[in-house]
C-alpha cells in the first residue's frame, strides 16, 4: 500500500470535514493527474471511497438531527434509476478504449461548473436566505434543536409538493452525472437544494446532500466494478486517512477561514478542470 494514497485521503477528508466539498471534485483528478490512475478506475475507486468517508459525515448529522429524509428520499428516487441506467450504458455500450477519454472531459467540464458554482455560492445562499423573509424570521443559527419554530418552518418547507418533482429531476442529474464522473453531488447538489428549499439552514442542506450521496456513490461505485473501474488496495489506503482527516476537519472547521477556503478550492478546481478539458 502506497502511503502517499493515505495522504492524499487525509487531506481530501479533512477537506470535506471542513467545507462540505471536495470529494469527487478533487479525489477523482488527484487520481487521474497525481498519481497515473486511469480514469474509470479513478472514479470507481473514488465512488467507493466517497461513500464510506460520507457516511461518516451521514452519521454525525443524523446525530445533531441536521438531515431531511424526506427530500434524501425524493433525491434518490431520481438518481438511482439514473445511475442504474448510465451504469448499464457504461457497461454496455461504451468502448473501452472511449471511455477513458469521455469520462476525462465529462469531468474536466463537471469541476469548471463546480468551481464557479463554489465561487459564487456565498452570493447565491445570500440572495436565497434573504428572498422573502424578514429579519425576525431568520434562523439565528446552525445548531440542532435550538429553536423548534425553525424546525417546524423548516419542515413545512421541505413538505412543499410544488418541490418535490424538481427534487427529484436534481436527483436524476446528480444520478447520471456522479455515475459518469463521481463529481457533482457535493457542491452542486447543495446549491440545487439551497434554491428549492430556501427557508432551511444551511447545516440541514449540507447533511441532506451527504446523506444522498452515500447510496448514490455506493451504488455508482459497484457498478464501476464489473469493468475494473474499482482497485481495492487503493481505497484501502485512502480510507486509512480519509476517516480522521474527516473527523479533524469537521471539528476544526469553525475555526478555518471559510471563504478563503472556498475561493482557494474553487481556482483549484478551476485549474484541474481546464486542464482536463484541454
Amino acid at each position: 500500500m502506497d502511503f502517499h494514497f493515505t495522504i492524499a485521503g487525509f487531506a481530501v477528508g479533512a477537506l470535506i470535514g471542513a467545507t462540505g466539498v471536495g470529494g469527487g471534485s478533487l479525489m477523482t483528478p488527484i487520481l487521474v493527474l497525481l498519481f497515473g490512475v486511469h480514469p474509470a478506475t479513478a472514479v470507481g475507486t473514488d465512488l467507493l471511497f466517497a461513500s464510506v468517508t460520507k457516511g461518516v459525515g451521514t452519521a454525525l448529522h443524523g446525530l445533531n438531527q441536521s438531515i431531511s429524509w424526506k427530500v434524501v428520499s425524493r433525491l434518490c428516487a431520481g438518481s438511482i434509476p439514473a445511475s442504474l441506467a448510465m451504469l448499464w450504458l457504461v457497461n454496455n455500450y461504451f468502448d473501452p478504449e472511449v471511455i477513458g477519454p469521455l469520462i476525462t472531459t465529462s469531468l474536466g467540464v463537471a469541476l469548471l461548473i463546480t468551481s464557479l458554482a463554489i465561487f459564487f455560492q456565498p452570493l447565491v445562499i445570500k440572495y436565497l436566505r434573504s428572498r422573502g423573509k424578514t429579519i425576525s424570521d431568520r434562523p439565528t443559527s446552525n445548531a440542532p434543536g435550538t429553536n423548534p419554530r425553525v424546525l417546524a418552518e423548516e419542515q413545512a418547507n421541505e413538505s412543499r409538493p410544488e418541490a418535490a418533482a424538481l427534487t427529484v429531476l436534481t436527483g436524476v442529474v446528480l444520478g447520471s452525472l456522479v455515475s459518469l464522473t463521481s463529481v457533482g453531488a457535493g457542491a452542486l447538489g447543495v446549491m440545487v437544494l439551497m434554491a428549492l428549499y430556501p427557508r432551511v439552514r444551511s447545516v440541514r442542506i449540507v447533511g441532506t446532500d451527504i446523506a444522498h450521496a452515500v447510496p448514490l456513490t455506493l451504488l455508482a461505485g459497484v457498478g464501476h466494478a464489473p469493468i475494473g473501474g474499482v482497485d481495492f488496495s487503493l481505497l484501502g489506503g485512502l480510507l486509512l486517512g480519509s476517516i480522521p482527516g474527516i473527523a479533524l476537519g469537521s471539528h476544526v472547521a469553525f475555526r478555518l477561514p471559510e471563504r478563503v477556503m472556498r475561493q482557494t478550492l474553487a481556482v483549484i478546481l478551476m485549474l484541474v478542470g481546464g486542464r482536463l478539458v484541454f
